[in-house]
């Protein structure tokens, strides 16, 4: 499949969480006035980690507007259901271990591990690290780059980003400005 274009429609698709099983985007993002789907690389990722915990943080002023977040990882549910409570983050984890989502919507990975790690990767490797973030284990593609897709409820794309690096997320500051 080509990559998504701003201005076209999201394909809906049928997703798990850790503690959810069969839901579809198409429900999902009827919820909200926009969503984010922000698809990062695994759980045990250190700089997953630190993306998913300044989300969570920071969540109230991502979704002041009545926006919402999913976030999708190359994660099992189970093994994720194992480290965390239904409550732990307040948006979904769309779990892709297969990386069925990645693959169908074009989101490459990087081919190398020197481009996978830019200035700015490093830099938030050394928050991360700093902040105590520890690597657990390692799942999917360890080269897979992220990317960023903003919606409305009808799935009409108004934001299209594929990352050019592991570090190359929008912070919790541009994903709120993305859903005003």
């Amino acid at each position: 499949m080509p990559k998504l274009e701003t201005g076209s429609i999201m394909p809906d698709f049928t997703y798990d969480t850790p503690f959810a099983k069969g839901l579809t985007l198409a429900q999902t993002v009827k919820a909200a006035p926009k969503t984010a789907l922000l698809f990062l690389r695994y759980f045990g990722c250190t700089l997953c980690q630190l993306d998913l915990h300044r989300l969570a943080q920071q969540y109230d002023t991502v979704t002041a507007n009545g926006g919402q977040v999913l976030v999708v990882l190359q994660s099992d549910p189970d093994g994720i259901a194992a480290q965390i409570g239904p409550d732990t983050f307040p948006f979904a984890i769309v779990c892709d271990p297969e990386q069925t989502l990645y693959r169908q919507f074009s989101i490459e990975a990087a081919p190398s591990k020197a481009q996978l790690a830019d200035a700015k990767t490093m830099l938030k490797i050394a928050k991360a690290t700093a902040s105590g973030y520890k690597h657990g284990a390692y799942e999917g593609n360890e080269l897979q780059l992220p990317a960023v897709f903003v919606m409305d409820a009808a799935r009409k794309l108004s934001h299209v980003h594929y990352g050019s690096s592991a570090g190359d997320v929008p912070d919790p500051e541009q994903l709120a400005a993305l859903l005003r």
